[in-house]
């Protein structure tokens, strides 16, 4: 048996010697291809026999226009983190958030992610999109028509031209087309009102549910994108200009807050403080927050709108802020409660990337590192003492962590700003408070308290005008009951 193994390995080795070319062999194919590639080219244009494999391979269905500066690293790269965002909400946020309620209310939780990623993507399609990047209307309130229904996002064909036009991204994001610009933040649309349910989690009828988040998302976050990300918008550019790189106002205030006043007007779950509503999954919650901190490589690099060095200051600056972030916050818990809990961490990391979100294309990785430490001591003192303290409600701390943790790091966004990262040979002066420009913190508490105010009276108005309309909370019996059976008449375990 041993010898016909060992002539055939010498067989084998024989054949791959004979069949691999030599390097004379590999020049001359080389030398050869190149120069009769013209000729294979006209032979194939001329020859229709040849196949339409070689006719399109000779003549593109759409060649490249020299003026465009279309990249398809950054267009790969932004396709990729579009993904990972999505991948963010479910099932990173499913998960995340079904671990922590009781578990007559985890398919409620799974129904709410699901359905947002249907109903927000079509919104944002038809005239989300052009609301927040829409030229200016009403002052600068909002933005215009320029988008609706995907007008100017989708190739079209130009008679003039002759050709199929792809309308670029430009001067957001000039080396991507415009379909995955809008793409790309319908992914944020899609996610942050699914960060406000944490809040009301367990109570609230999910018909409402869908009304509140198709307003909400229409009234109040597409005129904040606009204000913070549109090209004209009056916290980007000018005066009060404010950095935020990934949502920290955007996504994670404007959740956090309304996920505030939501607690409180929606009011309290049945039992709360009198009976223990402990997690009944922290296995889920453990995924749910490791697929989170890995969307969220999508969510903050991506927002670079481009493969390039910027993007990759947000990634380092991301990770170590969340890293930060999981140690601090385990940390407090085992000095205070003396053992640190998986919750813990998970919080830590949450709280982490939240605060660093605004500020990881601003500042330098170290000062993520900061900002996560930080963040976790912060959001760890609302989530705990706060929260007690007031006894509001806010089921899955969706405020403690995104809505206070956001705010810590738009301001903190001010202070370690760093021409270091954002630098241009134009412009070089300094950016952050550290480096002496103090009037930035200004700017980011205008851009806050901007946000807050918009977010707090919107959610108010929508929550009041709801309650009349369909009532915000399922009845007594159905909360006993639990969402799951009540809402959708499925259950999350059947054991038989």
């Amino acid at each position: 048996m041993y010898r016909c193994v060992a002539r055939f390995g010498l067989v084998f080795a024989l054949m791959c010697g004979s069949l691999w070319p030599s390097p004379e062999t590999i020049a001359w194919a080389e030398d050869t291809s190149v120069s009769s590639a013209p000729n294979q080219t006209t032979a194939a244009k001329d020859d229709l026999s040849a196949g339409p494999q070689l006719v399109a391979a000779a003549e593109p269905a759409h060649p490249p226009d020299p003026e465009d500066k279309f990249s398809a690293a950054d267009n790969a790269w932004m396709l990729v983190s579009s993904l990972l965002v999505l991948m963010m909400t479910a099932p990173g946020l499913a998960l995340f958030y079904g671990g922590l309620v009781r578990k007559k209310n985890i398919l409620g939780v799974m129904m709410q992610c699901i359905f947002l990623m249907g109903i927000m993507s079509v919104i944002w399609a038809v005239y989300g999109y052009s609301l927040a990047f829409g030229s200016d209307v009403l002052g600068g309130l909002v933005g215009g028509g320029d988008y609706l229904f995907m007008n100017g996002v989708m190739p079209h064909w130009d008679d003039a031209a002759n050709k199929v036009v792809t309308p670029m991204a430009a001067p957001l994001a000039a080396s991507i087309p415009r379909s995955v610009h809008m793409v790309f933040q319908m992914m944020f649309f899609i996610i942050t009102p699914g960060l406000i349910c944490g809040a009301f989690a367990e109570r609230m009828k999910f018909s409402t549910m869908v009304a509140f988040c198709v307003l909400w998302g229409t009234f109040v976050y597409c005129p904040l994108a606009h204000w913070v990300w549109s090209e004209n918008g009056w916290l980007f550019t000018g005066k009060y200009a404010a950095f935020d790189f990934a949502g920290g106002t955007v996504v994670h205030i404007s959740s956090g807050f309304s996920a505030l006043i939501c607690a409180i007007l929606i009011g309290r779950r049945l039992g709360f403080g009198q009976e223990p509503m402990p997690p009944h999954n922290l296995t889920y919650t453990y995924i749910g927050a490791t697929m989170l901190w890995v969307g969220w490589f999508g969510f903050n690099a991506g927002s670079a709108g481009a493969s390039n060095t910027l993007a990759a200051n947000a990634f380092v600056a991301t990770h170590l802020s969340a890293a930060m972030g999981t140690v601090v916050w385990a940390g407090l818990e085992w000095v205070l409660r003396g053992k640190p809990s998986i919750l813990g961490a998970c919080s830590g990391a949450v709280a982490g990337l939240v605060c660093i979100t605004p500020a990881c294309g601003m500042v330098t990785p170290l000062a993520g590192i900061i900002m996560g430490a930080a963040a976790s001591v912060v959001c760890f003192y609302f989530c705990t003492t706060v929260k007690s303290k007031f006894k509001y409600d806010d089921a899955l701390d969706a405020f403690g962590v995104h809505g206070v943790g956001g705010t810590l790091g738009a301001i903190l966004t001010g202070v370690f700003a760093t021409r270091d990262i954002l630098g241009t040979a134009e412009n070089h002066g300094p950016r952050g408070l550290l480096e002496g420009n103090a009037n930035q913190v200004i700017n980011q508490l205008i851009g806050v308290g901007a946000a807050i105010a918009l977010t707090v009276v919107g959610t108010v108005v929508l929550l009041k005008i709801l309650d009349s309309v369909m009532g915000l909370r399922v009845t007594q019996q159905e909360e006993l009951q639990g969402l799951d059976v009540s809402q959708h008449g499925e259950e999350g375990y059947i054991f038989y």
